[in-house]
């Protein structure tokens, strides 16, 4: 279980006679359950992708989180 962790990769357990089943880490485990739940409206999906798009052609624009004040400032410099 540790090596799961440690590694971030699936361990996937056969079992005789049944479906095998498939172990990840808790942090793994609660990225994929966001992630689905991000992709499972169609219009929310359509934007991410119209985002991670922008992004691959250099578009948008840098900015840092104000860790006290939770505001997202343009990155200067």
């Amino acid at each position: 279980m540790d090596k799961v962790v440690e590694d971030r990769e699936e361990l996937v357990i056969p079992r005789t006679g049944c479906e095998g089943v498939a172990m990840v880490a808790q942090e793994e485990w609660d990225e994929i359950q966001t992630m689905l739940h991000l992709l499972s409206s169609p219009k929310n999906a359509a934007r991410l992708r119209d985002a991670v798009a922008e992004l691959d052609a250099d578009g948008g624009i840098e900015v840092d989180l104000d860790s006290e004040t939770g505001v997202l400032e343009p990155r200067v410099g």
